[in-house]
């Protein structure tokens, strides 16, 4: 997993650095929030921010603020490291949009299972987005189904007007309209009229009774 990291200590940050990196993700080392945020819009596939509360220019609450403020594509999951242990303090990192936070100094076995959880949110908001995506698609090819058809009364060829002048559309036979709209496939039979009708069986004669 890509995570981008916040701090303006340096002995903090590559402490960060090696323990992730050692863990088998890519880091993305910044000294303080701006560069943080400049980080996180170069590179949309980092989908973890862990940044330090109290940094100069922009502080981990502000970047944590213009991150959920933002248009930025897919769910970034962020972990806000603090001195400040107060309950008040981290209720609102918390409402600034901080996913969860771990208190300095921090533990590793501690910090890794919380960076774990954050990787199990992250695949759920993927599931969910693809899953939304494919109710989209789904209904999208419903909607070109709706609407009037015009269907010759004979051959029940449909005209397709989109895109043509009114009346003079390209006209298909119905299963390749549908078939092209929608993931419908036919299987062709004989329904027990025509069976009767045009080849003289009825019900029984078509099971072999």
């Amino acid at each position: 997993m890509k995570i981008a990291i916040a701090e303006d200590d340096p002995v903090s940050r590559k402490l960060l650095q090696k323990m992730l990196e050692k863990w088998g993700h890519t880091v993305y080392p910044t000294r303080d929030g701006a560069e943080g945020w400049d980080t996180l819009c170069a590179h949309p596939d980092v989908h973890m921010l862990i940044t330090d509360w109290m940094m100069p220019k922009m502080s981990g609450l502000q970047l944590t603020q213009k991150l959920r403020e933002s248009a930025r594509n897919g769910y970034t999951y962020v972990l806000m490291i603090t001195a400040m242990d107060r309950k008040e303090n981290i209720v609102e990192g918390l409402e600034a949009g901080a996913d969860d936070y771990v208190v300095k100094p921090f533990d590793r076995a501690e910090l890794r299972v919380r960076v774990h959880a954050g990787e199990r949110i992250i695949s759920l908001e993927r599931e969910r987005a693809e899953r939304i995506k494919e109710l989209e698609d789904f209904l999208a090819r419903i909607k070109k189904l709706e609407g009037l058809l015009p269907i010759c009364s004979h051959c029940k060829k449909i005209r397709d007007d989109k895109g043509k002048e009114h009346g003079k559309g390209e006209w298909s036979a119905l299963e390749e309209y549908i078939g092209n709209r929608s993931d419908a496939q036919f299987s062709h039979t004989l329904c027990p009229e025509c069976l009767e009708k045009y080849y003289g069986e009825g019900e029984k004669g078509n099971t072999g009774e």
